[in-house]
């Protein structure tokens, strides 16, 4: 099931995370790092703002994501597939899977999930990011019919000079209108 997380999710996923960041120590699949990103700080932060969501499977965290409508000021320098406002837009930040379920289909689920949610919200195409060495990140959004954008340098954290590849997919017919 997953589902908006609760106050009490908070310290699961701050677990899940530093798991997940002491997996990519040995397998690195993302730029992410340790006590900079993701931490329980933006955790608690994407609680406060209600766009914290969390997968659970006999009383086990699966996976975590943020929904919202963030769009990073470097979007601005990709060629989107879909032309949409900034209203019309749900952005997928830090999609987790916890590595004690990985490769049973759990990121398909959340995946589905954020599109049924931006469905529901009103909100006709879906944007999102991954650093370009996340094969199978990318594997997983092309296998569920994103279009690739395009990729560019991203500052992460203010830190980290990153080249993230950049997705998108329409998930209602409202008005993301293709760009070809």
């Amino acid at each position: 099931m997953i589902r908006l997380a609760e106050e009490r999710d908070l310290g699961r996923v701050d677990a899940l995370y530093r798991e997940l960041l002491d997996r990519e120590e040995t397998v690195r699949h993302t730029n992410w790092q340790k006590d900079l990103y993701p931490t329980l700080a933006h955790a608690r932060a994407a609680f406060e703002q209600g766009t914290l969501y969390v997968g659970e499977e006999d009383g086990a965290l699966f996976g975590c994501v943020i929904l919202n409508q963030v769009q990073l000021p470097e979007y601005d320098r990709i060629q989107w597939n879909f032309q949409a406002g900034p209203e019309e837009v749900m952005v997928i930040h830090t999609l987790c899977i916890h590595p004690g379920f990985a490769g049973r289909g759990k990121g398909k689920d959340f995946v589905r999930f954020c599109e049924e949610h931006a469905r529901t919200k009103g909100w006709p195409v879906i944007r999102l990011d991954t650093y370009e060495g996340n094969f199978p990140a990318c594997r997983l959004y092309e296998g569920l019919g994103y279009s690739y954008a395009g990729e560019t340098r991203f500052h992460f954290q203010s830190v980290i000079w990153e080249t993230l590849k950049c997705f998108d997919k329409q998930v209602g017919s409202e008005v993301g209108a293709p760009l070809s």
